[in-house]
């Protein structure tokens, strides 16, 4: 089991950047996949990033390739997703969420047994 906190969302600028992280406490962090998904209002749920306790490349949706990374420091218990270049359409609240051993696609939220509370990420054009 494992429980997840999220940080570092803001009200910025178009053009500007944000980190935000997920803190997970619990055991064997390191063998969970972990994922951001936002929701804006009156939309629904959508996968944003995902990486992999296996290695290999990590997935992004086609909105924001380029502009955003995730990371991963195992050591510290903690996936990153850096975000760069914002537009007004990456305000959402913005979950992070985790799956233990998961491989799969990462589309879909239901995969993933644990979640933070969400961190609001406001973009003002």
């Amino acid at each position: 089991q494992v429980q997840l906190a999220e940080s570092g969302g803001g009200l910025v600028q178009a053009g500007d950047s944000l980190r935000l992280s997920c803190a997970a406490s619990g055991r064997s962090f390191s063998t969970y996949s972990v994922a951001w998904f936002r929701q804006a209002p009156g939309k629904e749920r959508e996968f944003v990033a995902g990486i992999s306790w296996a290695g290999g490349m990590p997935k992004y949706a086609d909105s924001v390739k380029g502009r955003f990374t995730i990371s991963r420091d195992n050591a510290k218990n903690t996936v990153y997703l850096q975000m760069n270049s914002l537009i007004p359409e990456d305000t959402a609240v913005h979950y992070c969420a985790a799956s233990q051993f998961y491989r799969g696609s990462y589309v879909s939220g239901a995969d993933f047994a644990y979640w933070g509370q969400g961190t609001q990420v406001t973009v003002s054009s």
